[in-house]
């Protein structure tokens, strides 16, 4: 049998149903997914002289076992591994730690290769992993993500399997002439080198041929979509004006400009025959859930359904809730669809969206499954349009007769960044808060400092408000000084009991557990929560007055104004405080701007000028495409030479059919024949 990257990852030896479970959890269903599936850092595992070597850098030290391994256990589950290494004419301490299998790769007088942190003052090593000394290959060990259910040398010895048994199948995709031009390597090599460079050099070519590869396929597709909506005829929705400026007059509060701007530019897009693909970008709280509410109320005025999509069951629960109340003396029939729907109650909402009778269905991705059939879809919205793919976006569409589409992001992006991420669509912008809407105040404190930010949280709860306390980790990480949610939660229960409740929210919950979280926090029975970045997005509770973000330092500026975003919705003063011991100037930068603007253009373009790719959480920039290699940011040029090629690429006629695009073509067909079976 013919071997073919879209073999099922499941036909290498030793991936049996549970691995195959554990690797699709990842994300790796197919051998490609699995060849490309990159590492996201590399530990340099070249081997140094103890006299170059700075305090506490990471480093490989090669030498000869000294002594026998001494192992100690001491606490639950945990141990020191001891050895000496000698090194020319002088001995050095290796240590261990929670690794007690390794004791049987120690033997006295054999040769050893140790990573791990370099101790300077006790002139000792707290060893990462031992290396085969007589491993000549990979100069650089790659870092890949991993889970509970499979590990890093799992990763690792799959992907090298997979390389050696189906190498011979990377063909190229990027056309020879584009690859000439800009000195690319061939598929086979770049892969190669993504994951066992041989020099930094070989890592950062492979990466710079990877990035351009990534970004040309995406802005493919961006160009097929364009092309589409090009020769596509599109719905021509004659929505009932005086119904429509009936319902906006029964709305609690005035339109800003802004909003009545992007709803007129909305709307002629339904009323012409062109199809509609716009995305609509706003500041947090700059009331794009109201302009989609008007819009999807004038194309259900027209006869037609409109859906809404959200990234979690949270948001869309809320949103649910919210168009409900919103749409509560109007003929909307508003429902609710998502993963955790049940079967019985599944069975009937499909029924009367397929009849017609709901005519307004919000939910997750659920919505764009097989068997989710509507009577006349008209609109599709998508919510955080970065968290859904480009397939996914072309697979909600073909639900219905192209129904118009727009995509909206609760994260201002630079204008030049959006037009060449987006640039199959029109862009729309929000740029001014609701009338009354007080500036959230951001104060910067110190790790040092949190005590005294705590008294500050105490006096606010004792008002009857509400705080939200953020953590980057879920456990405990021996590898970084991270505050994490679970001991986190621990620690301010105990502050602050008994007075007040403190609830725990991450992204490991299920659905049910994070429900019933929320639930207990919208209602005040819990006044603090703390939380993951599960909460950046959409949740919207009025009472809560405070977000506390520890280790702030460790997220993007964009992330961190989505964060500031969950509190001020109400009419109470709110605060953003975040704690952070930034370890460079840019670093404090960061801090100072966050604390000097609540406007997140402002914020994003500063985000743009700042950032290098940068090794934070919050790497890649919120609001943008998810990328596996390339960064938007960082990468803008690449990026935006994409752009034109692909542009380029697509005004050749017939171009699919010439030599050199055949792979390109057939690579494309491939993504979009997959559309159906997106979860």
């Amino acid at each position: 049998m013919v071997q073919q990257l879209s073999d099922a990852v499941g036909e290498l030896a030793g991936v049996g149903p549970a691995r195959q479970k554990a690797l699709a959890e990842l994300g790796i269903n197919t051998v490609a997914d699995l060849l490309t599936y990159y590492p996201f850092r590399y530990d340099d595992l070249q081997v140094k002289d103890v006299n170059e070597i700075a305090d506490q850098e990471k480093v490989t030290l090669k030498g000869t076992v000294a002594s026998e391994p001494v192992l100690a256990r001491f606490g639950r589950k945990k141990s020191r591994l001891n050895f000496r290494l000698l090194i020319d004419h002088d001995v050095y301490m290796v240590t261990f730690f929670n690794q007690p299998y390794l004791m049987k790769q120690i033997e006295t007088g054999q040769p050893i290769a140790v990573y791990g942190r370099w101790d300077a003052k006790r002139s000792s090593i707290s060893g990462m992993k031992i290396i085969n000394p007589n491993n000549k290959e990979a100069a650089f060990g790659s870092i890949y993500p991993a889970s509970k259910s499979i590990k890093q040398p799992t990763i690792r010895k799959l992907i090298k399997q997979a390389y050696d048994e189906y190498g011979d199948a990377i063909v190229n995709i990027v056309p020879p002439t584009l690859m000439a031009k800009y000195r690319l390597l061939s598929r086979r090599q770049m892969i190669h080198d993504m994951h066992f460079p041989a020099s930094q050099d070989a890592s950062t070519a492979a990466r710079r041929s990877a990035t351009y590869e990534e970004f040309l396929l995406f802005q493919m597709q961006m160009q097929q979509l364009k092309q589409t909506d090009a020769t596509t005829d599109g719905i021509a929705i004659h929505y009932d004006n005086d119904r429509l400026k009936a319902f906006i007059k029964t709305l609690p509060f005035e339109l800003t400009k802004a909003q009545k701007r992007v709803v007129n530019e909305i709307c002629l897009d339904l009323k012409s025959g062109k199809h509609m693909n716009r995305l609509l970008q706003g500041d947090v709280g700059s009331g794009k859930t109201i302009v989609a509410a008007i819009v999807m109320y004038a194309a259900i005025t027209a006869g037609y359904q409109a859906a809404l999509m959200a990234p979690t069951e949270i948001l869309a629960e809320q949103h649910a809730n919210n168009l409900a109340q919103v749409f509560a003396d109007t003929d909307v029939n508003v429902a609710l669809l998502t993963g955790s729907t049940k079967p019985a109650a599944r069975k009937t909402l499909l029924a009367a969206l397929a009849k017609g009778d709901i005519n307004l269905l919000i939910g997750t991705h659920a919505l764009i499954q097989d068997g989710v059939d509507y009577a006349n879809l008209g609109l599709v919205i998508t919510d955080e349009q970065h968290r859904f793919g480009v397939n996914q976006r072309a697979a909600f569409r073909q639900k219905g007769g192209q129904p118009d589409a727009l995509a909206m992001t609760a994260t201002p992006i630079p204008r030049t960044l959006a037009i060449t991420a987006y640039g199959e669509m029109d862009v729309s912008e929000i740029d001014e808060l609701p009338a009354g809407r007080q500036p959230i105040q951001t104060t910067w404190v110190r790790s040092n400092q949190a005590n005294s930010a705590l008294q500050f949280v105490r006096k606010q709860l004792a008002s009857g408000s509400q705080a939200y306390v953020v953590t980057p980790l879920i456990e405990e990480s021996e590898t970084l000084d991270v505050k994490n949610a679970e001991a986190l939660s621990a620690n301010l229960q105990e502050y602050f009991a008994p007075d007040y409740t403190v609830g725990l929210l991450h992204g490991r919950m299920k659905p049910e557990e994070k429900e019933a979280v929320m639930a207990d926090f919208k209602a005040n029975k819990t006044q603090l929560l703390v939380s993951t970045t599960v909460i950046e997005v959409g949740v919207d509770v009025k009472n809560a007055t405070i977000m506390m973000i520890y280790n702030a330092d460790r997220f993007g500026l964009a992330q961190l104004h989505q964060l500031r975003g969950r509190v001020g919705r109400g009419s109470k003063a709110s605060y953003c405080i975040l704690v952070a011991d930034p370890k460079n100037q840019q670093g404090i930068e960061r801090m100072q701007i966050m604390t000097e603007t609540t406007n997140g253009f402002v914020l994003a373009q500063k985000d743009l000028e700042l950032r290098g790719s940068g090794e934070v959480l919050g790497v890649k920039q919120s609001g943008m495409p998810s990328f596996k290699v390339g960064d938007p940011i960082a990468d803008l040029n690449v990026l935006q030479v994409a752009q034109q090629d692909a542009h380029a690429l697509v005004q050749q006629p017939d171009w699919q059919s010439q030599p050199d695009n055949v792979a390109l073509a057939q690579y494309l067909k491939q993504k979009l024949a997959a559309i159906g079976t997106l979860d």
